[in-house]
């Protein structure tokens, strides 16, 4: 899991990289499309990964706790505050494509579109992943001693989150 999970923070790093770079070169157009970006809309859908994440961490505590029904529960909490952000992205996704805002718009939105797309996609696989070990964790196969699997699958989760606190100020609030 940790080679994965370093694989893909290599390969956001690298998107990262090439939209900074970017950014310094062409500062300006840059300013003016980001400007076009709701921060509040950035604001809740880094609230809403933070808190799934948050419940996330708690239900391995639980599961250390020998709690594993209270563990589903709280995986389940994290797979609605997910989805919460599912949901919200999806809304801005349709707002800017139907503003005209889409890949091919400039520079700054092509950028953006491949960053948080990427990004979606990992979020969408963190769901399947959460829903499985929350079913897991209900049927009580995960035990103090045997829990790695849901540890690991946390820690993708926590690297989803990670990514996205990264990104949240690069695309909509730096200058």
């Amino acid at each position: 899991m940790w080679f994965f999970i370093l694989a893909e923070l290599a390969v956001f790093g690298l998107l990262i990289v090439a939209f900074s770079v970017t950014e310094s070169l062409h500062a300006e157009a840059f300013r003016a499309s980001r400007a076009l970006l709701d921060t509040s809309t950035g604001l809740t859908l880094t609230l809403s990964l933070l808190t799934s994440g948050f419940f996330a961490a708690l239900a391995v505590t639980q599961v250390k706790q020998q709690q594993s029904r209270q563990a589903a529960l709280l995986l389940l909490a994290a797979v609605g505050s997910a989805l919460f952000y599912v949901v919200i992205k999806f809304r801005e996704y349709n707002h800017l494509a139907y503003a005209g805002l889409d890949i091919e718009y400039d520079t700054f939105f092509t950028l953006y579109w491949i960053l948080t797309g990427f990004h979606f996609l990992h979020v969408l696989l963190g769901l399947v992943i959460l829903g499985f070990m929350a079913m897991r964790a209900w049927r009580g196969a995960y035990t103090p001693a045997h829990c790695r699997n849901l540890e690991s699958g946390v820690l993708y989760w926590h690297m989803v989150d990670l990514v996205w606190v990264m990104l949240f100020p690069l695309v909509y609030v730096l200058n």
